[in-house]
C-alpha cells in the first residue's frame, strides 16, 4: 500500500508544470554572469531573453555587450581572429541598432551601438570609417543628451576625439577630397572628457587607460605613467580588465625604455 501511495505521490509531482523563465529571468541570469566575468554564458540568457522577446530593448543591448566583450579579448594568436571579430562586431552593431529603435529614451541602448559600431568601423574601408564616425558621434551625444552622468559614453568621447585628432592635417585634407568631409577631433577634448568619465566612475580601469593614451599624444608621458600605473593598481570590475591591464603595463615598458 505504502508503494502505491508513493507511486502516486510521485506521479502527481512529476504531473505539476514547471514554470518556464520568462525573458525578465534571462535578464537577470545573464546580468548575473556579467557580473561574474562570464560573458559567453551572460550573452546566452540574454539570446533565450530575445528568443522569448525579439524586441526587449534590454536584452538587446545586452546581448550586443556581451558580444563586443567577447570580441574585444580573442588572443591575437589565433589564425581566424579578424574574421570573428568582424562577425562579432558586425552582430553586435545590428542588435544595438535594434535595441535604440525598440528603446529610444534608452542611454545606455544609443551608447551600445556607438561602442559597438566604433569598433566594427575600425575594420572597413576608408569610406565606410568616415561615414560610420558620424554616426558614432550622433549616437553618443543622444546618449549623453538622455543622461549626463552616463560614464561610459564620454569615454566613448574621449576615445572618438583621439580618433578624430589622430588624422593629421595633409591626410585630413586628400581624405576629405577623396571620401568627404572628416570629422574633427581634439586631443585636448579628448582628455576632458575621459576625465569627466573618471570623474563619474573613479573605479573603472579603461578610463585611465585610455587617458593615458590621449596624454602620450599630448606630450604629457609623466602624468601618462600615473594613468597607467593607475590602471594596473585597480580592482577587477569588468571581464577585459586582465586584458586592458596588459595593455597598461606594456605601455609602461615603453616609457621606461624612452
Amino acid at each position: 500500500m505504502k508503494k502505491i501511495l508513493f507511486a502516486l505521490a510521485a506521479a502527481a509531482l512529476l504531473a505539476v508544470p514547471t514554470l518556464a523563465q520568462t525573458a525578465a529571468d534571462h535578464i537577470l541570469e545573464g546580468d548575473a554572469a556579467y557580473a561574474a566575468f562570464d560573458d559567453a554564458k551572460a550573452l546566452e540568457h540574454y539570446q533565450a531573453a530575445l528568443a522569448l522577446e525579439p524586441e526587449n530593448g534590454q536584452a538587446l543591448w545586452k546581448a550586443s555587450r556581451a558580444m563586443v566583450d567577447i570580441a574585444d579579448i580573442i588572443p591575437a594568436a589565433e589564425a581566424d581572429i579578424k574574421a570573428r571579430q568582424a562577425k562579432l562586431y558586425g552582430d553586435a552593431t545590428a542588435l544595438a541598432r535594434k535595441a535604440a529603435k525598440a528603446s529610444p529614451n534608452d542611454t545606455w541602448a544609443h551608447f551600445q551601438l556607438a561602442a559597438a559600431n566604433g569598433k566594427r568601423l575600425l575594420m572597413l574601408g576608408k569610406k565606410e570609417q568616415i561615414n560610420a564616425s558620424k554616426e558614432v558621434r550622433t549616437e553618443i551625444d543622444k546618449a549623453l543628451e538622455l543622461d549626463a552622468t552616463n560614464h561610459l559614453a564620454w569615454h566613448a568621447l574621449g576615445r572618438w576625439h583621439r580618433r578624430m585628432a589622430e588624422i593629421g592635417g595633409a591626410k585630413r585634407f586628400f581624405g576629405g577630397i577623396i571620401y568627404g568631409s572628416i570629422p574633427k577631433g581634439s586631443f585636448a577634448e579628448s582628455e576632458k572628457s575621459l576625465r569627466k568619465a573618471i570623474e563619474l566612475q573613479p573605479e573603472y580601469v579603461n578610463h585611465y587607460y585610455e587617458l593615458g593614451l590621449t596624454l602620450l599624444e599630448l606630450k604629457r608621458a609623466d602624468e601618462a605613467k600615473q594613468c597607467f600605473e593607475k590602471a594596473l593598481a585597480l580592482p577587477k570590475t569588468t571581464s577585459k580588465d586582465d586584458f586592458l591591464k596588459g595593455l597598461a603595463q606594456a605601455e609602461l615598458d615603453k616609457l621606461k625604455k624612452k
